[in-house]
């Protein structure tokens, strides 16, 4: 059977008092305290004036003001007396009431409150009178060292330290001047330090709060950038995925339809290239929509990332759309990294539909890569359409294929420039860092 004890022990590191169901109940009570606080403010204040009421005026209204001979100590009791001025009852409901009732004010204005007591205990003192109710200017000292300035907190200790030698005076016939300095002082430096560590407690709990906001909003500041960053780079993906692909299958379905009529044979041929290129297409979209729905073991079935050496049937198929396509390689391109092999192949692919979609079947297009110990040269360069303009849609503006283009470069510290080449043509170059970055990622 599973004990208490048990339940505690089963958390390593857990504190087992503080992890006390009954410790859980008065935390959960002081939060709905502190809620009912800042919902009513007034209510509490109200509580603390009516809890000084009830355990020390009444007392005093009662049994009436301390009067002498009042006994300090001694086995006889003529010795060391103390004799107290004894008051009517209107000035004792007056005195009180000017001790308890600035606690109202102890929060939202702790320095005037602790001035309208001190003024009516000094009043009070100056005439031999002794209540109960002056604890209300501990009460006001403590307020004050938890909600005032520290340099009016300066002040109050200074008029706080003549008004308690004023008392041990009126002390020292019966209790000598030192222990009577010694008790009252000890209260009075007990109420600040008290509220001095409520203070810096609340100030702590305070930073910690703001700490944790913060923290939190990082956190969802770092969340959004991270799906932003996301979107963006499945954006690039489909795009080039989607983007090339239909360019082809457009182009191949435009030339099989001119071709039908004509020559039956390349109809059919263009229709076997369709159906080829839309079989490619969607196993590249099955394996991305497979990684963002991370499918885990199926992941193995689908084919991997492409690279340069893919570039062969890249060409291939732009080739069986019309365009004359020459690709040419230099340098070790088969032990590049496999990132940088994927960002080659997607640029070298941006580019090749750009020059299918504005020039035409009957262009023609020269791809070259050459790579040496620091840095990946990628080029193509098309000759335009033949017999009329490049369209402005490929030059005029710059669209998403451009902007993914340098957006992938960048990534290995590399850059990409795109604009008219000599005549009608078209040239995008590109650059990818090769030098291996200190922190083990891409430069």
């Amino acid at each position: 059977m599973t004990t208490v004890n048990d339940q505690y022990a089963a958390a390593p590191g857990t504190d087992l008092l503080s992890a006390h169901p009954v410790f859980g109940r008065l935390a959960r009570f002081g939060q709905r305290v502190r809620q009912a606080d800042r919902n009513h403010p007034w209510v509490l204040d109200t509580a603390v004036v009516a809890l000084v009421f009830v355990l020390f005026c009444v007392p005093d209204l009662v049994r009436g003001s301390a009067t002498g001979p009042f006994h300090a100590d001694g086995d006889s009791p003529h010795e060391h007396r103390i004799a107290f001025t004894h008051l009517a009852l209107p000035a004792m409901l007056a005195f009180q009431a000017g001790l308890v009732l600035p606690l109202l004010w102890r929060r939202r204005r702790p320095a005037a409150a602790f001035a309208a007591i001190m003024a009516v205990f000094v009043i009070q003192w100056s005439l031999g009178a002794a209540l109960r109710a002056d604890v209300a200017l501990l009460v006001a000292l403590y307020s004050l060292a938890l909600h005032g300035s520290l340099r009016k907190l300066a002040w109050a200790c200074g008029a706080m330290a003549g008004a308690l030698a004023l008392v041990a005076v009126e002390l020292s016939s019966g209790v000598s001047l030192g222990d009577a300095l010694f008790f009252l002082f000890s209260a009075a430096i007990a109420a600040v330090a008290l509220g001095i560590a409520v203070r810096i407690r609340r100030a702590q709990l305070a930073g910690l709060r703001e700490r944790a906001a913060r923290l939190e909003i990082e956190r969802d500041q770092r969340s959004r950038l991270a799906t932003a960053h996301e979107r963006a780079r499945v954006a690039r993906e489909m795009h080039d995925i989607i983007g090339h692909n239909l360019s082809v299958i457009v182009t191949l379905a435009d030339g099989g339809a001119y071709a039908a009529q004509a020559a039956p044979d390349r109809g059919r041929e263009a229709l076997l290239l369709i159906g080829e290129t839309s079989r490619q297409a969607l196993g590249e979209l099955r394996r991305m929509l497979g990684v963002l729905r991370d499918q885990g073991d199926q992941a193995a079935e689908f084919a991997p990332q492409p690279g340069i050496g893919d570039l062969d049937a890249l060409c291939t198929r732009i080739r069986a759309a019309g365009p004359q396509v020459v690709y040419t390689a230099a340098g070790e391109l088969d032990q590049l990294d496999r990132g940088v092999q994927l960002m080659a192949y997607r640029i070298v692919q941006e580019a090749l539909t750009n020059a299918l979609k504005h020039a035409g079947p009957d262009t023609r297009a020269h791809v070259t890569l050459a790579a040496d110990t620091a840095r990946l040269k990628v080029r193509v360069r098309d000759t335009g359409p033949s017999g009329r303009d490049r369209t402005p849609a490929h030059g005029a503006t710059e669209g998403h294929g451009i902007s993914g283009m340098r957006e992938r470069a960048a990534v290995y510290g590399g850059t990409v420039t795109a604009g008219p080449g000599p005549g009608a043509g078209w040239t995008v170059e590109a650059e990818l860092d090769l030098t291996p970055d200190p922190t083990g990622g891409p430069t």
